[in-house]
């Protein structure tokens, strides 16, 4: 049966043209180019600031949710020419729809969305160079100060973003003696330490696990003697004989390295002088009471335990040996060749050799544990001269009083 003509004249002539759904498919892409258009301009004058990061993101999320916005109707009008072709096809099946009823392609509407997208990101990027630049003027500056407060070198560590690294002038191990086995003195060198500012005693722990002990240590010196059990202690025997000590400048004190044959005997066991040094103020206080200096004289047996001779330095008359000693200090830190002083140590020993004993540890980091203290109690003098040569070339190097623990102290009768 064929079709009757006039009725499909009718039916064409009432049927809205297709042009007139392609009208509406250009005018929702242009919009959308016009909105994406006028959301980079926004984001390309609206000036960033590094110092409040939230805002900038806040505009950044705006940007970007405006541009999603607009794009949905170019991504409809993209999809829907299919439709519009097929609604167009109003003729009998079998017969193709004319190139008339075509859409014209949606290319056009996406192409400013595409060019569009980018805006923000690169409106942030000048902004994030800026805030990096600033972050590495603020280290620079931090690296500076460290070094004008410390007195040391500080350097930023290529391998570690964001970390200094602090040399200490000696750039050498501690002096606060050796470690609880054979090693040497010079093997105790680890991360640079102080006794003041972020390297002080309170950080001791956090610059090197090494150093856990400082924090953790249950048995740690020095302490304020008090409530001595009096006891029947053995008598210390001093077998120190004069000889030529080797100065080093440790950075925080002076150290002087023994000759062999210097040694202490105690219950049986004999601990021969490593080194000894001093401390301003001291660092061993006795019921409460702090004297202006002390020397520590550190030891150790063949098993390589640690015994320490601590003697008080009161304000008085001058004490020869130290004369000798502060004349031949070292001019630099670490000096390949250090100069040597004759000395005899034993003239840094008062007449009365009785003591107080406890357990404790270095003073100084790793701090270690396992150290006998020997602090004799009847402390030498040391002249205000001599006080002063001291500190003009030291700081004050004490650590702070460390809690007792409930350790038994105990004092020669």
């Amino acid at each position: 049966m064929q079709p009757d003509s006039s009725a499909t004249a009718a039916a064409a002539a009432a049927a809205p043209p297709p042009w007139r759904g392609n009208k509406r498919l250009i005018f929702a892409a242009v919009a959308a180019a016009l909105v994406l258009l006028l959301a980079a301009a926004i984001a390309l004058a609206w000036p960033s600031s590094p110092s409040k990061p939230a805002k900038k993101a806040r505009r950044a999320a705006a940007v970007a949710s405006a541009a999603s916005a607009a794009n949905a109707p170019a991504v409809a009008a993209a999809a829907q020419p299919a439709s519009v072709a097929t609604d167009g096809a109003a003729t009998p099946s079998g017969t193709a729809a004319s190139p008339a009823s075509a859409p014209p392609p949606a290319a056009t509407a996406t192409a400013p969305a595409a060019a569009a997208a980018p805006a923000p990101i690169a409106a942030a990027m000048p902004a994030a160079a800026e805030k990096a630049a600033m972050e590495e003027a603020a280290m620079d500056r931090l690296q500076r100060r460290l070094g004008e407060v410390l007195g040391v070198a500080v350097t930023a560590d290529a391998a570690r973003p964001g970390e200094l690294r602090v040399h200490t002038r000696a750039g050498a191990p501690h002096p606060g003696g050796p470690a609880s086995g054979p090693a040497p003195l010079a093997s105790l060198a680890g991360r640079a330490w102080s006794y003041s500012g972020v390297t002080g005693p309170r950080a001791w722990a956090r610059l090197d696990p090494a150093y856990s002990a400082c924090a953790s240590g249950r048995e740690q010196s020095p302490i304020d003697l008090r409530g001595g059990v009096a006891a029947k202690l053995a008598p210390v025997n001093f077998d120190y004989r004069p000889g030529r000590f080797e100065l080093r400048e440790a950075g925080h004190t002076v150290q002087l390295d023994a000759p062999p044959g210097n040694a202490i005997e105690l219950d049986g066991a004999r601990y021969e002088l490593q080194q000894l040094h001093f401390h301003r103020p001291s660092e061993e206080r006795i019921d409460g009471r702090q004297f202006e200096m002390d020397v520590h004289l550190v030891h150790r047996d063949a098993a390589g335990r640690l015994a320490v001779v601590a003697v008080l330095l009161q304000r008085g008359a001058a004490q020869p040996v130290l004369d000798a000693v502060w004349q031949q200090l070292a001019g630099g830190a670490g000096d390949e060749m250090p100069p040597q002083a004759a000395l005899d140590p034993r003239q840094l020993l008062p007449q009365d050799r009785r003591y107080y004993s406890y357990l404790g540890s270095l003073t100084t980091p790793p701090c270690t544990e396992g150290v006998r203290w020997l602090v004799l109690q009847q402390p030498l003098t040391v002249s205000a001269a001599q006080i002063d040569a001291f500190a003009q070339r030291y700081s004050p190097n004490a650590r702070p009083l460390q809690p007792p623990a409930g350790r038994v102290i105990r004092q020669s009768m």
